[in-house]
C-alpha cells in the first residue's frame, strides 16, 4: 500500500515515513499540495496524510481539489485549537483527522482502518449477494457501498457518510445520540469531537434531502441526537 504524507515540516515527514515503512507501507513524502496533485497523476497513493496548514497553500483547498476526482481516503493532520478547521476539513473532503502532537501507534491504527474500508469498497461483489436498503426515493447497497436515487443516478459518499447512513438505516426511527453515532462510525480511537457527527449529518442532508434546511429524512432530536424518519425495506 502506498501512503502520501504531505507536511511542510521535514522532521514530521521523516518520522512518519520511517514509522510507516517499518510497518511495510511504501511512502511518498511531499512538502506542498502542488506536489501531491502531481503525484495523483503519476503514482496515485492508496491514502493521504495531509497537513491542514501548509505554509504556501491551504490544505483544505488541496483536499477539495483531490476529492473532485478521487475517493482516496484523506486523514487530516491538525494543530490543537483548530476545531473550526477540523470541521471544515471534514465537511470539504476528509475522512478522518488527528491532532498534533499525535501518537504514532494511534495514527497507524487510523490509517489501517481507513485502508480496510477503502479496500472493501473496491472489492468486487457478486450482484446476487448484495444487500439493499430502500428508504424514501433512495437505495443504499451495503455491499457495493453505493447510494442510488430514483432516477438511477449514483451519489458519491465518503467513508464517513456511508458509515453514518448505514447506522441510521439499521434502526429507522430510533434516536441515536451523537456519542453513539461517533462510536459506531469511528470507533474508540476517535477523539471526543461531537461536531464530527453534526458535519456528517449536514453533508448527508445536502445529498439526500429535497431541502436540506427543512429535512424530512434525517431529523434532529434536540438535546439528544438524530433519527432516520423513514421506513426501510431490505432486499
Amino acid at each position: 500500500m502506498h501512503i502520501a504524507i504531505v507536511d511542510d515540516e521535514d522532521s514530521i515527514l521523516e518520522v512518519l515515513s520511517d514509522a510507516f515503512e517499518d510497518e511495510g507501507y511504501r511512502t511518498s513524502t511531499l512538502n506542498t499540495g502542488s506536489e501531491l496533485l502531481q503525484l495523483m497523476l503519476s503514482d496515485a497513493p492508496d491514502l493521504i496524510l495531509l497537513d491542514l496548514k501548509l505554509k504556501a497553500e491551504n490544505g483544505l483547498r488541496v483536499a477539495e481539489q483531490i476529492r473532485k476526482h478521487s475517493e482516496v481516503p484523506i486523514i487530516m493532520l491538525t494543530g490543537k485549537g483548530d476545531e473550526t478547521d477540523r470541521i471544515l476539513g471534514l465537511e470539504v473532503a476528509a475522512d478522518d483527522y488527528i491532532m498534533k502532537p499525535f501518537n504514532i501507534r494511534e495514527l497507524i491504527a487510523r490509517v489501517r482502518a481507513q485502508l480496510r474500508r477503502s479496500t472493501f469498497k473496491r472489492s468486487p461483489v457478486k450482484q446476487e449477494d448484495t444487500q439493499k436498503l430502500y428508504f424514501q426515493n433512495w437505495c443504499l447497497d451495503i455491499d457495493l457501498r453505493t447510494l442510488t436515487g430514483k432516477d438511477g443516478q449514483q451519489v458519491a459518499l465518503t467513508f464517513g457518510e456511508f458509515s453514518l447512513l448505514s447506522v441510521l438505516l439499521s434502526s429507522p426511527n430510533r434516536v441515536f445520540s451523537r456519542n453513539e453515532l461517533l462510536d459506531k462510525t469511528h470507533g474508540t480511537l476517535t477523539e471526543s469531537f461531537d461536531r464530527t457527527i453534526d458535519v456528517l449529518i449536514l453533508r448527508l442532508r445536502r445529498k439526500i434531502e429535497d431541502n436540506p434546511k427543512l429535512p424530512e429524512i434525517i431529523l434532529t432530536e434536540r438535546g439528544i441526537g438524530y433519527r432516520l424518519a423513514s421506513n426501510v425495506i431490505r432486499s
